[in-house]
């Protein structure tokens, strides 16, 4: 039983933009191993187990954020010891994509069987399949089966690794995932051995660099808008020739500079949908004539 004290971090952003929030996140994330995060505008919320707690790093991060214009504070609670487990379970819905795939957790009992099923134990943090993004990169994930059998395919940024799980259920030969959180590819490392996919998947600790070890027909990566951008052009050059990449996780008003993004890197807009406000591309790059 989980029964760890939690420190909640409540970082109060004035003015409170949505994608400041985003880089806030990120940059919390890269400095502390914070768990989870929630927003309750105007503050964005880390929490973070007792002994992790760091104050000077953290006070240090928010200090190196000086160049995104805007007040950033930051008040601290403890949470008193709770079996989080059980948290999770309550808070844990399983959910189903257009009729086709569901993702629930282990105790998830009676439920009726879909196509495709993905097991996921829940945590506190790194994605259950239920944010807005996932879901699209799931529904696309299944109009692509044909082209993803046999093929190899990557997942940036994996989380519990819904989506590379999802990849290998569709027939993909080989699926890696890597994530900037060492939990979190441990999380996914074990969610994958929970659907007993044995060496079709892989995951890492680390960041975008990792991806020029190898070459993939289909990169995923739902991430924050400023981290596709960032590295776009990694992506690109770790495409097989005709591989395809597919991103979410950003807004639709900044559709248009991610789809610029691309071009600039030869990828040509193949699809897209958008879901809540929340949008969803899909790339490909010059296929051998």
């Amino acid at each position: 039983m989980n029964t760890q004290e939690y420190i909640e971090v409540s970082v109060k952003i004035e003015p409170y933009i949505q994608e400041i929030s985003e880089i806030v996140t990120a940059e919390l994330a890269e400095a502390l191993p914070f768990e989870s995060f929630s927003e309750e505008e105007p503050f964005l919320k880390a929490y973070i187990q007792k002994e992790e707690y760091d104050s000077r790093r953290l006070k240090l991060a928010l200090e190196c954020m000086d160049y995104l214009d805007v007040k950033l504070s930051f008040s601290c609670r403890l949470i008193p010891p709770a079996n989080w487990n059980a948290v999770w379970e309550s808070d844990f819905e399983p959910i189903v994509v257009d009729g086709k795939c569901t993702v629930r957790a282990p105790f998830h009992k009676g439920l009726r069987r879909t196509r495709f099923n993905v097991v996921i134990s829940p945590r506190m943090a790194f994605g259950t399949g239920h944010h807005q993004t996932t879901y699209m990169m799931c529904r696309a994930l299944m109009n692509l089966e044909s082209q993803i059998k046999g093929k190899v395919v990557m997942d940036m940024g994996c989380g519990t690794g819904v989506l590379a799980i999802l990849a290998a259920k569709l027939g993909a030969v080989k699926v890696y995932g890597i994530d900037i959180d060492i939990v979190a590819a441990r999380s996914a490392a074990a969610n994958g051995r929970l659907n007993r996919l044995g060496k079709r998947v892989e995951f890492h600790y680390g960041d975008a660099a990792r991806l020029q070890a190898g070459s993939y027909d289909l990169l995923l990566a739902n991430i924050n808008r400023n981290i596709l951008l960032q590295d776009m052009d990694t992506y690109a050059i770790s495409l097989k020739r005709g591989g395809r990449l597919m991103v979410s996780g950003f807004y639709i008003a900044d559709r248009a500079m991610l789809v610029e993004a691309a071009a600039a890197k030869g990828l040509s807009l193949e699809s897209e949908d958008e879901l809540e406000g929340w949008c969803r591309l899909l790339f490909r790059c010059q296929p051998i004539l």
